[in-house]
C-alpha cells in the first residue's frame, strides 16, 4: 500500500513513522527539497502541494491508496478534494473541508449558529464606506491562507488600505476578511470530535511577538488557566461548532480571544493543531491526534479516554535577527541536564535570516516543563540565556529580547 503525504514540516515526520508502523510506502510531496520530513519518506516529489493538477498526477501515476496530510488547513482542502476525485478514503469529505478551510463561510456559519465571533466583511475590493458599520481598530486577513501570512491590525484608512492589497495578494480568490480587533488573551484550543461530541484535549494561551502588529507566535503555555465556568464554556463553543458543521470523527483546532467572561471564536478547522502540537497533545492527554487522523483514514474508530496531563508546559519558538545560520549550541547540553525536554531545529544550518514574517520564520524551539509555575520560570530563563543561533560570522542571532517570562 502506499500514502502521498502533503507537506514536509515535523508534524509530517510523525505521520510519516505511523505509516511506516503499518507498512505502509510514503511518497512525499513539498517544494522545499530540505523540508525536514524529506529523509523519512521513501520517495520524495519537489512540488507545490498547492498544485492541485501536479498533486493528482503524482497521485494517479504513483497508483498511492491515500493522500494525506497533518496540521494545514489547505493541505485539509486539497487532500479531501483529491481523495473523493480518485475514490481514496479520507476521514472529512470535501465539501466540508472546503467550508472548514474557507474564513468566509466559516464567520457566516458562526453567525448563523449564535457562535460568538467578532463582527466582520468580506470583500474583493474595499473602500471606507464598507467599513463604517465595524469599530476601530480592524483585523484584516486572507480568506485561504495560513501561518499569519497577510494578517495585519490597522489604526486608520491608510493602514486599511494597505493591508487589504496585501491580504488579497496572498489569497487564490484575491478576498479578505475585515473583521473588529478583539482584545484578550490568545487560547488554541484542541478538541477530538468523536462520534459527534467535542472533547477538550489541549487548551493553552499563546503570545504573541509584541512588535509589529503581534500575531506571530512566540510562545505557547500549557494549560490555559481557566476557572471550571470557562472550562465548561469553552467545551459548549466547541460542540456548537462541530453541531454547525456537522462534523463526526475529527480533530479540531479553535482560536478564541478571551477577555474576562468574554470569548470570541476568531476561527476554526477540522484538522490537528500545527506547531508542535503532534508532540504536546500525546504528552498532556495519551492521545495521538497524528494517528487518530491515520486511524480514521483506515476507517478506524479513535477514543479519547480523558486524561490530562497536571504539569506546567513552555514552548518557547525562537526567532534570529538577520543572518546565515552556521549551528545552533546550547541545546543539547540543557536537554542533557534536564532543563529542557524537548527541541526542534526547524531550519537547516546555512539558512537565510530576514525580517520576522510568519511562523514560518522560526529557527528552532524549546519546551520546558514543570510542577509548580516557579520552576518553570526558573527553568525557561535558564534556557533561554543560554540557547544560541550562531551565524557564519559568529554572531548569535537568536532574538533573546522576545524569550520573556510572562506570568500566568
Amino acid at each position: 500500500m502506499k500514502a502521498l503525504v502533503l507537506c514536509g514540516g515535523m508534524s509530517q515526520i510523525c505521520l510519516i513513522k505511523h505509516l511506516k508502523n503499518k507498512g505502509i510506502y510514503t511518497i512525499l510531496a513539498d517544494m522545499n527539497s530540505n523540508a525536514p520530513a524529506v529523509k523519512y519518506a521513501d520517495t520524495f516529489y519537489p512540488i507545490s502541494t498547492l498544485d492541485v493538477e501536479g498533486i493528482r498526477k503524482i497521485a494517479i501515476s504513483e497508483k498511492v491508496d491515500y493522500i494525506m496530510s497533518v496540521c494545514a488547513d489547505q493541505m485539509l482542502f486539497v487532500t479531501a478534494q483529491l481523495s473523493e476525485e480518485l475514490g481514496l478514503p479520507c476521514y472529512i469529505d470535501y465539501e466540508t473541508a472546503k467550508n472548514v478551510s474557507g474564513k468566509e463561510y466559516m464567520k457566516r456559519i458562526f453567525v448563523e449558529h449564535n457562535i460568538p465571533t467578532a463582527r466582520y466583511i468580506v470583500k474583493e475590493s474595499l473602500s471606507m464606506d464598507d467599513v463604517a458599520g465595524l469599530q476601530w481598530p480592524l483585523i484584516v486577513k486572507p480568506v485561504d491562507c495560513y501561518s499569519s501570512k497577510g494578517v495585519k491590525k490597522v489604526n486608520n484608512e491608510k493602514e486599511l488600505m494597505a493591508a487589504f492589497a496585501e491580504a488579497i495578494s496572498y489569497s487564490r480568490t484575491n478576498t479578505a476578511v475585515i473583521e473588529q480587533y478583539v482584545d484578550g488573551e490568545e487560547l488554541s484550543v484542541d478538541y477530538y470530535i468523536e462520534n459527534g461530541e467535542a472533547k477538550l484535549l489541549c487548551a493553552r494561551v499563546l503570545d504573541k511577538i509584541p512588535e509589529g502588529n503581534g500575531f506571530i507566535i512566540c510562545r505557547g503555555k500549557y494549560p490555559a488557566p481557566l476557572t471550571e465556568e470557562m472550562y465548561t464554556e469553552v467545551v459548549g463553543i466547541g460542540q456548537k461548532i462541530a453541531n454547525a458543521f456537522c462534523l463526526t470523527n475529527t480533530p479540531m483546532l479553535v482560536q478564541m480571544k478571551v477577555n474576562g467572561d468574554n470569548i470570541k471564536v476568531i476561527e476554526f478547522c477540522s484538522r490537528t493543531g500545527g506547531g508542535i502540537k503532534y508532540r504536546l497533545i500525546p504528552r498532556v492527554t495519551g492521545f495521538d491526534v497524528v494517528k487518530a487522523v491515520l486511524d480514521l483514514t483506515l476507517g478506524d474508530k479513535p477514543h479519547y479516554g480523558g486524561f490530562h496531563l497536571n504539569k506546567y508546559i513552555i514552548d518557547e519558538f525562537l526567532y534570529c535577527k538577520p543572518g546565515t545560520l552556521d549551528h545552533l549550541e546550547g541545546f543539547k547540553e540543557l536537554l542533557d541536564e534536564g532543563v529542557i525536554v524537548h527541541y526542534d531545529q526547524f531550519k537547516a544550518n546555512g539558512s537565510a535570516f530576514k525580517a520576522i514574517e510568519s511562523s514560518g520564520s522560526r529557527v528552532a524551539y524549546f519546551s520546558v516543563e514543570a510542577d509548580t509555575l516557579v520552576e518553570l520560570k526558573q527553568k525557561q530563563r535558564i534556557a533561554g540565556e543560554r540557547v544560541k543561533a550562531i551565524s557564519t560570522t559568529g554572531e548569535d542571532l537568536i532574538r533573546h529580547d522576545i524569550i520573556q517570562f510572562i506570568p500566568y
